[in-house]
């Protein structure tokens, strides 16, 4: 697990590395209001690639996360990928890459019902488990996008 989340880390530095000029990366504020202060982007741009931070199954309008299990929690993370990605004038079919964390593998079946609902194009995915997620979630999604 640690291996894989490295791997993804240093695939990313080395990309956001290899862009022509620094000036290219653009750091974007979130668009929720309720999360100016946050101590990180909610999206960072590349002349090609847009890099959304994970979301977990918070309700954004009522600050709390989404009860009802995986599935529930599931839906409310990609409707919050679909925010960001809309607000940025993206949709779910400009999604290139997918990393998954679960907080128990064993509500992967259950998640998968739900994902291949609205990732149709298939793009790469990364799926595993953590002990813990913020939140207390059971489901946090990161994703890249292709501008």
């Amino acid at each position: 697990m640690n291996k894989a989340i490295r791997i993804i880390n240093i695939l990313t530095l080395v990309f956001l590395v290899s862009c022509d000029n620094s000036s290219d990366v653009i750091f974007h504020k979130s668009h929720e209001a309720s999360r100016q202060n946050a101590p990180f982007s909610d999206v960072v741009e590349t002349s090609d690639l847009m890099f959304l931070t994970g979301q977990i199954g918070r309700d954004h309008n009522k600050g709390t996360l989404v009860e009802g299990g995986i599935k529930n929690e599931t839906n409310q993370v990609i409707e919050n990928i679909k925010a960001v990605l809309q607000h940025h004038n993206l949709e779910l079919d400009d999604v290139v890459k997918c990393t998954v964390i679960l907080k128990d593998i064993n509500d992967f079946a259950a998640f998968n019902e739900i994902y291949v609902q609205y990732f149709t194009n298939k793009p790469a995915r990364t799926t595993f488990a953590a002990g813990g997620l913020a939140g207390n979630a059971s489901i946090e999604i990161d994703v890249i996008a292709a501008k």
